[in-house]
């Protein structure tokens, strides 16, 4: 999209903003909303600050504040030359607990998934452990191919107590949309996070090359009410998939 229709964009979102709210919030919000509906395309330089100072009657302390968030959100990158770009890599926030769905339309991406299986199995021991279950129980088990914009980026198995998903087959594009329905959507969750070799099968799923390595992140979900809900294991392409996470001092 052409700058000023960009800017014509910012300005009506700015201004017809929640005028309660801080205006570097409502700058900030404007920016994503560009990103996330393509206006700003991945890669793209967005307005300079000094443009969009006088373009949009606001401070340059508000329009970097906006844009400060943003960068530590993982939506721009700063390049040499004070140039600001939409980033080109995929980012997300060690900071809050998003879908993977969520994390792609933020930025602009239309989620998907193919399905490798949905299935009600007796759990491994690792899932024993991560769910505190017993041999004799049943889990909901699904495993399928996340992508972005058509592109595999992560290879995704997530493992639930059957009573909370007793036929995992009417799962549709959102396991959270699901469970929802079912009233179990979590709401705390705990994540570990290491590196790992791709395999050839890997690499083959995901259509990427085979001296990348992965990113593998554990998380497990809690209800309200300190029940464990979902165990998921996602093995994401580290050549496309970077995580970030503010810290305050």
């Amino acid at each position: 999209m052409e700058e000023t229709a960009v800017l014509d964009f910012l300005r009506r979102s700015v201004t017809e903003g929640n005028s309660a709210e801080p205006l570097y919030r409502r700058l900030k919000a404007a920016l994503g909303e560009a990103i996330a509906s393509s206006r700003l395309k991945r890669g793209a330089v967005i307005p300079s600050e000094r443009t969009l100072c006088g373009e949009l009657s606001i401070s340059r302390v508000t329009v970097r504040k906006a844009i400060d968030e943003l960068v530590a959100d993982g939506l721009l990158n700063r390049r040499h030359g004070a140039k600001t770009m939409v980033s080109s890599r995929l980012e997300k926030s060690l900071a809050t607990m998003t879908s993977f769905s969520e994390d792609m339309r933020w930025r602009g991406l239309e989620p998907g998934c193919i399905w490798i299986s949905k299935e009600i199995s007796r759990p491994s021991p690792v899932e024993m452990m991560a769910l505190g279950l017993s041999a004799t129980d049943r889990v909901a088990r699904l495993k399928r191919i996340r992508t972005a914009d058509g592109t595999p980026i992560a290879i995704e198995t997530a493992s639930l107590p059957a009573r909370f998903l007793p036929k995992p087959e009417e799962v549709g594009a959102s396991l959270y949309e699901a469970l929802d329905a079912r009233g179990a959507m979590p709401v705390r969750a705990i994540q570990r996070m290491q590196s790992s070799p791709i395999s050839r099968e890997e690499a083959q799923l995901l259509k990427a090359p085979e001296d990348i390595g992965l990113l593998v992140v554990e998380r497990r979900c809690f209800l309200g009410d300190g029940q464990i809900v979902e165990f998921t294991e996602t093995r994401y392409r580290g050549d496309v998939y970077d995580f970030v996470i503010e810290l305050h001092r």
